[in-house]
């Protein structure tokens, strides 16, 4: 597995914050119900993620050893006035810009806390890019906007799902999603050859293993990459994706139902 370089992920973020910003000030109703996460309005999910990005500025910011109270993250909880999407986009945009300053000040090696035991800077990097890059797409999705991610953006937040759910099976704390011996097949259509966006992902009796590369497997989901990333984090439904299934068509949907932890 190949990961992208630290600075793409301080970017990534910055830009993906930038374009949370645009939904905040589109004029959308902030107090929608967001589909995709239907016990948050649009404005409970954008604190949500600002709150995120707070948190983890002062993880990395102190080089924390254990997680931190949220009584310590300075306006963790949002700005004074609710409902105020001016307001609401300002403490955004600081978040984003105290969370991309400590990253790029810590550099990729700071040994820094986390839940997933991956004590560095660069684990909180790779996952925020992330975090923002899907909850932007719930955001979107709520206020009926187009979503568009960088094809290397998409790639690797499927292959970092992959990583996290792999341990998180063997853990214990996710039912197990793919059965030992049963297999399934991810493959964009749409991107360029060097990017090599195909996985194979495999059931054992640990867990499960994956790998990029074009594979035959039990069920193998295919079409543009964009739609393909929604799909596997379950931002949109299987009919109507404009994704293509072949195989065994019950097997892809149960992994979809319980390929998920934490």
């Amino acid at each position: 597995m190949t990961l992208l370089a630290y600075d793409r992920y301080c970017d990534e973020i910055a830009h993906q914050v930038a374009e949370l910003r645009t939904v905040v000030t589109s004029g959308a109703d902030l107090s929608a119900k967001v589909p995709t996460c239907p016990d948050w309005t649009l404005e409970q999910l954008v604190l949500h993620m600002g709150g995120v990005l707070r948190w983890v500025e002062v993880l990395v910011r102190t080089r924390a050893e254990e997680d931190v109270r949220d009584e310590d993250i300075p306006r963790g909880d949002g700005p004074e006035t609710t409902g105020d999407a001016a307001e609401l986009d300002a403490w955004l945009a600081e978040a984003g810009d105290l969370v991309v300053r400590a990253l790029r000040e810590a550099g990729p090696d700071a040994k820094v806390w986390s839940w997933a035991g991956m004590l560095g800077s660069g684990f909180w990097a790779r996952r925020m890019t992330h975090e923002i890059t899907v909850h932007r797409a719930d955001a979107t999705l709520a206020a009926g906007l187009p979503y568009e991610v960088a094809p290397d953006i998409a790639a690797d937040a499927i292959d970092e799902w992959l990583q996290l759910v792999g341990p998180a099976g063997e853990r214990g704390e996710m039912e197990r999603p793919l059965a030992a011996g049963r297999s399934l097949h991810l493959h964009a259509t749409d991107t360029a050859p060097e990017l090599r966006a195909e996985w194979l992902v495999e059931g054992t009796e640990q867990g499960v293993t994956w790998r990029r590369g074009h594979e035959k497997a039990d069920v193998a989901l295919r079409g543009p990459l964009t739609s393909l990333l929604l799909v596997f984090y379950r931002r949109l439904p299987l009919d109507g994706s404009g994704l293509e299934v072949l195989g065994d068509r019950q097997l892809l949907e149960f992994w979809l139902e319980r390929a998920t932890f934490g």
